[in-house]
């Protein structure tokens, strides 16, 4: 998106893709709906799941189609519709949450999302170094 702006580094921009929610949401659980056919769906093995957010800003609702129509597309929503979690639909691991999994992860109950991540990262250089042995 062209011009998109941050609302914490931008306040008063024009196009506030990312914008202040009118009070916190800090410590909050919320029920996650994520769309099937999805990574985090694949991740999560099921439709729900509840986060505790940890944030001040929120994606701007009135973006929801354009963002939509690009290859970042808007998976999980709370249950006001508002986005929880985006991913990049042409890549092999790329998501964004409005929540930090760190906060619910323990060693002995890790968080699914991270320990995917760890499983992407693993796989990743595996095909790095295939990639540098062919050359």
């Amino acid at each position: 998106m062209r011009d998109a702006e941050h609302g914490a580094t931008s306040p008063k921009a024009s196009r506030l893709v990312i914008k202040p929610l009118s009070c916190s949401i800090i410590g909050e659980t919320q029920i996650v709906y994520i769309s099937p056919d999805t990574l985090a769906y694949k991740i999560y093995k099921k439709g729900q799941t509840k986060e505790r957010l940890n944030c001040k800003y929120a994606f701007n609702e009135a973006y929801n189609k354009e963002l939509n129509k690009q290859d970042l597309r808007i998976v999980g929503v709370d249950d006001n519709g508002d986005a929880r979690i985006v991913e990049l639909s042409d890549h092999r691991y790329f998501m964004a949450t409005l929540f930090l999994p760190q906060s619910s992860s323990s060693a002995e109950k890790p968080h699914p999302l991270i320990v995917e991540y760890l499983n992407a990262a693993k796989v990743f250089q595996g095909m790095k170094r295939e990639v540098e042995i062919m050359i």
